[in-house]
């Protein structure tokens, strides 16, 4: 497998002609760079102007690798060849270097690029890519190829140590400027004299001896990177110098700025930052033509530079794993128009009133601070009154706001925040809370955004713990990621009080008052949701177009009509499993039945308000018998409007099962004046119930 490595653009602050003034001191050899033992020239150009300088070389180097590698290998060092393509016209310097030693068996490239800041012509440039391929070496190519980028990983660091100091250096010797190249006067033309392998000599200072020495200096390869690059040997009688890529250029979009990188990405290794960059350069080429993120009133191809680098380090930078993750979840926020969820989404009223939850100054590190009560959420009614797509839709849009609240912290702080911290208070929590649809829902919202958006929760602090969170977390926490459930911190009672609770991590200012501190924290109580704000799932199945984020709804509705019952059809393979059920009356009375078939049902493909509205299906013929053709198995119950109704059914044997809701004649004395009846409930004039109802089949041992 080829191992690639692309850097960032790192940045001297210094002009091109005194970078290449200082990177010449470093031959023929450095101390600065220990592996680096010598050097000889091969070959060397120089054009009649001066402006084209090529001179290549070949590199001694010394490989730290175990003993028992290098006996096998028969060598003690190894040699690359390298050739520098200095133009001093356009100010660029070009490297290009390649294994000598062990070619057949290990194919090392290295490219390297140092040009004029397209920005400021006084400041420099460096971009280096490189890559590795080895084929086949006595059976340690595993091992070689470690070797390989750590070195190249820790060489690479010193780079641009070593210029700054040999800049440094010349300063100290008086040597601060040195003039750009500027067209020779007219001059009998001469042929350009080709040189043949000697060791190198000439050092900076000699060549900067004079004002006109720029014509002089010449470059060489960076050896801070000597054991990864690209080559093209130099021909033996004239100069190859190719035109430089476009994408080396340091003006394309696709490249970063090591600055930029430490500023608001923060600190990266090496091959950290190449990940990145290769990741980067993936996507922009894979969505050529095509908007990856919208944002309001513009388009663009590239996540952003923290969004990217969240799914490498989810995969701890493993680039193919976080490269298939981010192109699920580009594809995802594309087809659901997350991007545009701040500026669209409205959460219905009862989110609005009863949602626990919401944004709280910041932590101590300057992290968006999130507080959430579920404790005292309804989480059952909420789900109830809204439904499942719109408390996703809801939990989307804060963490949308999260990635936009770090963004500002990063540029009001002058460092990278990428992640906020969460406190969960479950002062409140109860078995009402660990109902089975909830606890479902609450999975399916975990995986959504660990799916989307990874290495976003910096610390998450639970505290006033009860004694029935060890049964929620023994639910949920498999399906949280690994590194997540290492930031979690939970404190039982008032643990979170003492040292170590939250005034760690919160300034005390900002701690809020129902946890013991002063701050007033803007946001909805909770409580219980009522019942008249449960969902007519007629209106709440409405994504203004947009695909459904959740493939199935937890709760259906259903009409049910004087003569036309509500039948649901449950199919049970094995005896003993556990039929449980879950229903809420919105409307009228019903009675309650469960039944046993006899003979095989299926369900209508296209039943009764399946599209847009309730539904109401029969199953149960009029020509079956009870008793014969079906059999009650649960007593039938009068369920009143406004009830909320749970239950179970051990099935003694398989076969298909049968939930009904049938309308409730409710007695109405034949006596009573018609002004009177005109007075009672809907319930005892209408000829429609709803019902609002949800079922599964559990395996025994999991009831």
């Amino acid at each position: 497998m080829v191992q690639q490595y692309q850097s960032p653009v790192r940045v001297y602050k210094y002009p091109f002609e005194l970078v290449m003034a200082a990177y010449e001191k470093r031959f023929p050899t450095c101390p600065q760079i220990p592996v680096f033992l010598g050097s000889e020239i091969k070959y060397e150009y120089k054009s009649d102007d001066g402006a084209v300088h090529v001179k290549e070389r070949r590199c001694k180097l010394n490989v730290d690798a175990p003993y028992i590698l290098k006996k096998i290998a028969g060598v003690e060092v190894v040699y690359f060849i390298q050739k520098n393509s200095l133009d001093r016209r356009e100010r660029t310097l070009k490297i290009e270097a390649h294994n000598e030693s062990f070619a057949s068996r290990v194919v090392v490239k290295e490219t390297c690029l140092y040009s004029v800041h397209p920005e400021n012509p006084e400041w420099t440039c460096f971009e280096q890519s490189a890559s590795l391929d080895v084929k086949n070496f006595f059976g340690f190519e595993s091992t070689v190829e470690k070797i390989a980028m750590k070195q190249y990983s820790q060489n690479i660091k010193k780079g641009k140590e070593i210029i700054e100091f040999f800049i440094n250096e010349l300063k100290s010797k008086g040597v601060t400027y040195v003039p750009p190249w500027t067209p020779p006067k007219p001059v009998s033309p001469s042929e350009p004299k080709a040189q043949t392998s000697q060791p190198e000599s000439q050092t900076a200072a000699t060549v900067l001896s004079s004002p006109s020495s720029s014509d002089s200096i010449t470059s060489t390869s960076s050896y801070h990177s000597a054991n990864t690059a690209a080559q093209t040997p130099a021909s033996p009688t004239v100069p190859d110098i190719p035109e430089l890529p476009p994408d080396i250029r340091i003006s394309s979009e696709d490249k970063l700025d090591a600055d930029y990188i430490e500023r608001f990405l923060g600190h990266l290794t090496p091959i950290q930052e190449s990940y990145l960059i290769q990741l980067r350069k993936w996507i922009a080429e894979s969505h050529k033509g095509q908007a990856t993120f919208l944002c309001k009133g513009q388009e663009s191809r590239v996540p952003k530079d923290s969004h990217i680098l969240r799914f490498l380090r989810a995969r701890d930078f493993n680039l193919e794993e976080a490269r298939k993750m981010l192109c699920n979840s580009l594809a995802w926020r594309k087809q659901h128009q997350v991007d545009l969820i701040l500026d669209t989404w409205k959460p219905p009223t009862p989110l609005v009133d009863y949602f626990a939850g919401g944004w709280h100054y910041y932590d101590r590190e300057g992290r968006p601070l999130f507080i959430l009560r579920l404790g005292q959420m309804d989480v059952k009614g909420l789900l109830k009154a809204c439904g499942e797509e719109a408390i996703l839709r809801h939990i989307l849009s804060v963490n949308e706001e999260g990635l936009r609240r770090c963004e500002e912290a990063t540029k009001a702080r002058g460092y990278p925040i990428s992640t906020w911290t969460c406190v969960v208070d479950l002062e409140g929590l109860s078995m009402r809370h660990l109902w089975r649809p909830g606890v479902k829902a609450l999975l399916r919202f975990i995986e959504v955004v660990e799916a989307n958006y990874p290495e976003t929760m910096g610390r998450l602090l639970i505290v006033r713990a009860p004694r029935v969170f060890p049964v929620l977390w023994t639910l949920v926490s498999p399906f949280i990621d690994e590194n997540t459930r290492k930031k979690f911190l939970i404190y039982g009672g008032n643990d979170y009080l003492e040292s170590g609770g939250l005034a760690d991590y919160i300034d005390p200012e900002y701690i809020p008052d129902f946890l013991g501190g002063t701050c007033h924290c803007n946001m909805p109580e909770g409580g219980l949701v009522p019942k008249s704000l449960y969902q007519l799932l007629d209106n709440l199945s409405m994504n203004d177009g947009l695909p459904s984020l959740c493939q199935e709804t937890i709760y259906q509705l259903s009409s049910v009509f004087k003569g036309s019952p509500h039948e649901v059809l449950v199919n049970i393979d094995d005896k003993d499993s556990v039929l449980t059920w879950d229903f809420d009356v919105l409307k009228g009375d019903v009675v309650f039945t469960v039944l046993r078939s006899r003979r095989p049902l299926s369900m209508p493909k296209d039943p009764p308000g399946a599209v847009g509205g309730p539904l109401n299906v029969q199953l149960l013929d009029k020509s079956m018998t009870v008793g014969v053709d079906v059999s009650v198995v649960e007593t039938p119950l009068v369920c009143h409007e406004g009830e909320s109704i749970q239950g179970s059914h051990v099935a003694r044997y398989p076969g298909p099962y049968v939930l009904q809701w049938k309308f409730h004649n409710a007695p109405v004395s034949s006596s009573l004046p018609q002004a009177v009846k005109a007075t009672l409930p809907d319930v005892f004039t209408h000829h429609k119930c709803k019902v609002m109802y949800y079922h599964e089949v559990l395996a025994s041992e999991d009831f």
